[in-house]
């Protein structure tokens, strides 16, 4: 198999973990607070990036984790998972899981207004139109509105922005050396979390084995991710990112017995359809400005 075709395939499987991923802390989130499950979380996912780090042989701290970029990346990391974890446990699966898939499409637009990275009418169009999908998600005004789905565009909003503050972070640090503070941002997130709601209990076996799937599912889709994305052509492997949700769709209606309605069904297609676009047209932009230069 050439590298596009493994790395497609491995992105399909990192994304099916993701989804996985979302499932197990949904599941744990039916018996335990926000604020624990984001202590367990981040505790579970730290210690394994701490593990895989120092099997690389490499340093658990460096002085650039208080550069700028990463600061704001921490900060960003926080505002993802806490926005994401409250839409998995008061909203449906699929519902957080669409929301989600605009990711890509702010990272494209932030990187145009940070990064002042060209970005075309074509594209602006397509990010729009992606937006006007998350709302046919979300509805305000109507009457399948839930009030609550607004935390999974602040977990969208954060994760595209952890994504724009990745692109600045000093590239002396790995990704696996990144993953080590991403996850420890969530343990002060959930003590504060806690402080102000209450409720700790002690988990049982069931959420216990939850929060152990979720780390050990969300640990093995990162690393297929970051391995997906070194082994093809990005514009080939990215748009496979898309199939997380139609495995979140799957698993919220044989799990959790969702029945995601035509509207959320419609806005999903729309978001997709708009990110894939992007995609391809970034490519074909890339592409062209390449030949352009060689031709100079």
């Amino acid at each position: 198999m050439d590298g596009n075709l493994r790395g497609a395939i491995l992105m399909v499987l990192a994304m099916a973990g993701f989804a996985f991923e979302d499932m197990f802390v949904k599941s744990a989130a039916r018996h335990l607070p926000v604020g624990e499950i984001l202590i367990l979380f981040g505790l579970g996912g730290m210690l394994c990036f701490m593990v895989l780090t120092k099997r690389r042989g490499e340093p658990l701290y460096h002085p650039a984790v208080l550069s700028r970029p990463l600061l704001i990346k921490a900060a960003m990391e926080v505002m993802g998972r806490l926005g994401y974890t409250v839409a998995l446990a008061l909203t449906p699966l699929s519902n957080a899981s669409a929301i989600l898939q605009a990711t890509p499409l702010v990272v494209v637009a932030g990187a145009a207004v940070i990064f002042r990275e060209p970005v075309g009418w074509r594209r602006w169009a397509a990010i729009a139109l992606g937006f006007a999908g998350v709302l046919i998600i979300l509805r305000p005004g109507l009457e399948g509105f839930e009030l609550a789905s607004l935390w999974a565009v602040v977990g969208m909003l954060g994760f595209a922005g952890r994504d724009l503050a990745t692109r600045a972070a000093p590239p002396v640090l790995s990704n696996v050396q990144l993953g080590i503070y991403g996850f420890l941002m969530l343990i002060p997130t959930g003590v504060i979390l806690l402080m102000f709601t209450g409720g700790a209990v002690m988990p049982a076996p069931r959420e216990a084995l939850d929060l152990l799937a979720a780390v050990g599912f969300g640990v093995g889709a990162y690393y297929g991710l970051t391995a997906a994305m070194r082994m093809g052509e990005v514009g080939v492997i990215t748009p496979f990112r898309y199939t997380r949700l139609v495995f979140a769709l799957i698993l919220g209606v044989v799990v959790f017995a969702e029945r995601p309605d035509a509207l959320t069904l419609i806005g999903a297609a729309v978001i997709i359809g708009s990110g894939i676009y992007t995609l391809i047209r970034g490519r074909q932009v890339a592409r062209a400005a390449a030949r352009a230069r060689g031709a100079v």
